[in-house]
This record gives structure tokens, sequence and C-alpha cells, in this order.
């Protein structure tokens, strides 16, 4: 992806913004907020916005509009928010938003709380098929989108990848399981329809393996998906060997992908 400099101050002034917002609450409302003079301790500063929440495309396809979580719903928390096309390519339109607040003096009991700001800007040519992505963290896509609405994209990116026996399907295979973070994936036996692989999930104290009792344990899991549309859909789990219960909600799981597996034991 390109970055321009400017792209890569913003991101660096970002990092800073986080640590001043720190202690603001969650509260939706408002927008941009009017001038205000400054103290002899406090300055104007740029800051990337909290977060990215939402962007809308009229009808021309061209003039974006974009949403960011900024602080406070005073009217002299923030103040230029504003959105810039920082580089373009067939692909992708990166954006990036900015807002001003005032620093080094105490905090504004109005500007505690979070507001949602509205930033506009009218795109070099129309977005297309291509990815925006915005202050470089946050994609969307009009792909499968509801206009005016453009469709935030997921940790996969916009175009998650489709099942199929690739590495890729199998992360989108893994986050579409309720299981914790950090969870490791074992081998694979794959067919482009149906899917089995075994999870392994970090159980106990935090402390290295072998350092004390419960150190390094885990929780094994096996699961058994069905490729669908949407991507792969987890039909069953289970511990034991072979394909018996898998078998017993979905008998057409091939045979041939389960039957020589090992059964699961929980690591100490």
């Amino acid at each position: 992806m390109r970055r321009t400099g400017s792209l890569v101050t913003v991101v660096l002034l970002s990092a800073v913004g986080a640590l001043l917002l720190g202690a603001c609450g969650t509260l939706h409302a408002g927008s941009d907020g009017a001038a205000t003079t400054p103290t002899e301790s406090e300055r104007w500063q740029t800051f990337a916005p909290i977060r990215v929440t939402a962007a809308r495309l009229a009808d021309d396809r061209r003039s974006l509009s974009v949403d960011a979580e900024v602080p406070g719903r005073g009217k002299t928390c923030v103040r230029d928010v504003k959105a810039v096309v920082t580089d373009t390519s067939d692909r992708t339109v990166w954006v990036q938003v900015t807002y001003s607040a005032l620093t080094g003096g105490s905090p504004r009991s109005d500007c505690r709380a979070t507001a949602t700001a509205t930033a506009k800007v009218r795109l070099p040519s129309p977005l297309g098929h291509r990815v925006l992505s915005v202050d470089n963290f946050t994609a969307f896509t009009a792909d499968g989108a509801d206009p005016p609405h453009l469709r935030l994209c997921g940790e996969l990116g916009c175009h998650p990848a489709p099942t199929g026996c690739t590495s890729a399907s199998y992360d989108q295979a893994v986050m579409a399981l309720d299981v914790p973070n950090h969870t490791s994936r074992g081998d694979e036996h794959c067919d482009g329809k149906w899917l089995v692989f075994d999870v392994s999930s970090r159980m106990g104290p935090a402390c290295p393996e072998g350092a004390g009792p419960g150190c390094g344990a885990s929780l094994a899991d096996r699961w058994f998906f069905r490729a669908e549309k949407s991507g792969w859909q987890p039909i069953a789990r289970s511990t034991k060997a072979g394909c018996t219960d898998v078998h017993g909600i979905e008998p057409a799981f091939p045979s041939a992908l389960c039957a020589d597996l090992p059964p699961l034991k929980r690591s100490n």
C-alpha cells in the first residue's frame, strides 16, 4: 500500500491523540465545533480521529462523507474536521481524516465524552469497485453495500477468501468459531467442499510452559465444516477419534477426511 509523507505524520499524531483522549467516555452526539481562544498554556494541535465509524457516497459516486469519533459534545472541543484524498490506485483510494483540538491545559469538562463528526471530500473519480482506506486502518467498499452507505470491511479484508483448500480460507474458518484469541490451528484435511482441523486454545495462568502447575495447559477441539456461499460453515465439533461425531450430524461428511484422525486430549 502506498503512503505519503503527510499520511505518516498524521498516523504518528494519531498515537499521541490516543494518549490525550484516553480519559474520554463514550457519548455519541454533535459534530465539529466552533473556534475558541486558547489560554496561555494551550495550543491547537492536529490529530487523527479516535476511530472511523461509517462512510457514504452520494449519487455521483464521488462525493464522500465520513463519520468519525472525536472528543466531546462541547462547541469548543474540536474544530477543522476535514478529509483529504492522499493517494489513489486502480485498487484503492486512500483518505485521511483529521481534526484540531486544544492541548496543554486542563481537560475541558464538556470534552471528556466523545461525539460523531462528519468530514466530506470529493474523490478524483468514482470509487467503483475499489477499496476506500480511511486513516490507513479502516476499509470500506461499495460491493455488497446498501447505498448510499459503504460496507465496513472486516479483519480479513473487504473480500475474504472464498472457501477452498487455502490458508486464507482456513483463517476465515477459524474466525467463524467461538474460540479465544490466539487460538492455534492444526493440520487441515480438505477437499474443497468439506474441511476438518483441530484448534488449540491456551488455558490456565499466563506463564511460560513448564514454569509451574498449569503453565502451558491447552484445550483442543476438532471442528468440521461445510462450504457455503458465505464461507466455511461449522457443522460439528469433537474430541473423539474418527468420524463418529460428525457422521451423527452430517452423514455426508467424507470418511476419507476423518477416518484416521486420533482422539484429542487436554494438554497440561
